[in-house]
């Protein structure tokens, strides 16, 4: 059992209030908040050992070189990578998406088909559809159901030799739908595709294992584990960071530099191009180890028992529609739902002068949206320190949105 009240002083920014009410924090999926943990890394760092890495010789550059690559090992095992030059350190997941759509271009021909699923937010749908103008390949669409879940039957008929590549997301943003990845890595490899597992709304809640998964290629971004902006990973099973060619160029991504020619450093030096976020790598180790002590059990069971409480009181409600699988063990803890005839961005402006923070909108996700003919939804995503007495405080505020505007 975890103690929430401890956890929840971690916190520092859980302690303030916002319009006069305390702070009810339930957009998660769009970035965690930060331990007092992060923050003292964070601070530590700029105040006793900034200094660029890999390329000095003097004492601060070494100390800030092996805590940074002291972090890529802890990320390394926390998603059971073989090896820590598997670990590519990037801005994030959209980034790391980007990476791998950048080295497809010089792989893709003509008439090769991708394949991705409905369920995913842009940045996982964007790079594609720029490689397939690119290349000339061609991106299919594994269909979803009415309650937000991938048609396997649909996505075999989809699979052919003609396939390279395969992504999906691990969770889904805006509904909270865990799709059936190791299922759909399977029936890809069937065909020798490689497959790109979107994890970033996954990483809060579940510890993937990378080998038991047997991704090709895995992303997340560290401020969705309790990490800072701007920095996230890309793990690459080795033969295909190999094959693939850099994405930047520019110092430290190089062994040699002429005029003439240019050579590229080894893994991981070959995507990592310029200074990175020194800091926020560290920090993000950090983060990882702050979760883990927390227990990632412990957070998967209580995250579960306050999605089943927020379903059941919303529900309560009436007259609301909840988007996505009804049978909750198929979900994350995000609730993505309306206020029958009401704009989400109307709840979400009133619920905000009560101090609830929740995401309204298409979440980056338009196409699940046209899916469902609505304008957005309001999403309501919670982390394992948040309280059912945070999700009663939601409802009242609900309410009174329901009496102002129905």
């Amino acid at each position: 059992m975890l103690d929430i009240q401890k956890i929840r002083a971690d916190f520092p920014i859980l302690k303030q209030q916002v319009n006069g009410k305390p702070l009810v924090y339930f957009d998660n999926g769009a970035t965690s908040q930060k331990p007092q943990v992060v923050i003292d890394t964070i601070v530590d760092y700029y105040s006793r050992y900034n200094a660029n890495i890999h390329r000095g010789v003097h004492s601060l550059s070494q100390i800030a070189t092996d805590a940074y690559e002291q972090a890529r090992i802890k990320i390394q095992k926390h998603f059971n990578a073989q090896h820590n030059y598997e670990i590519i350190f990037t801005s994030g997941t959209t980034e790391s998406i980007n990476l791998v759509a950048n080295g497809f271009a010089s792989i893709l021909k003509k008439d090769d088909e991708i394949i991705v699923s409905a369920l995913e937010h842009h940045s996982n749908i964007v790079p594609w559809q720029m490689l397939c103008e690119h290349t000339g390949a061609k991106l299919l669409v594994i269909p979803m159901s009415y309650e937000g879940e991938l048609l396997m039957d649909e996505y075999q008929k989809l699979l052919s030799n003609k396939t390279k590549l395969v992504f999906c997301n691990h969770v889904s943003n805006a509904l909270g739908t865990i799709n059936p990845i190791e299922f759909i890595i399977e029936k890809a490899h069937e065909v020798g595709a490689a497959v790109l597992i979107d994890g970033a709304q996954a990483c809060p809640h579940i510890k993937p294992d990378v080998q038991q998964l047997n991704a090709d290629f895995y992303v997340t971004s560290a401020h969705k584990m309790c990490g800072p902006t701007g920095v996230g990973i890309l793990y690459g099973k080795e033969e295909w960071l190999r094959k693939l060619p850099p994405y930047k160029g520019g110092g430290e991504m190089i062994a040699t530099v002429t005029f003439e020619k240019t050579t590229y450093a080894d893994l991981p030096h070959k995507f990592e191009a310029g200074t990175p976020n020194i800091c926020g790598g560290i920090a993000f180790g950090t983060a990882i180890d702050y979760m883990n002590e927390v227990g990632f059990e412990n957070i998967a069971a209580y995250e579960k028992e306050l999605l089943e409480y927020g379903t059941k009181r919303l529900l309560e409600l009436g007259n609301i529609e909840i988007y996505g699988p009804k049978d909750l063990n198929k979900k994350a803890s995000v609730i993505s739902f309306n206020l029958k005839g009401i704009h989400p961005y109307d709840v979400g402006t009133i619920i905000d002068k009560l101090g609830i923070a929740v995401r309204t909108g298409h979440h980056c996700a338009q196409p699940i949206m046209d899916f469902y003919k609505i304008p957005g939804t309001i999403r309501a995503s919670f982390a394992f320190y948040n309280t059912r007495e945070e999700i009663d405080m939601m409802i009242e505020a609900l309410k009174k949105a329901q009496m102002m505007l129905g």
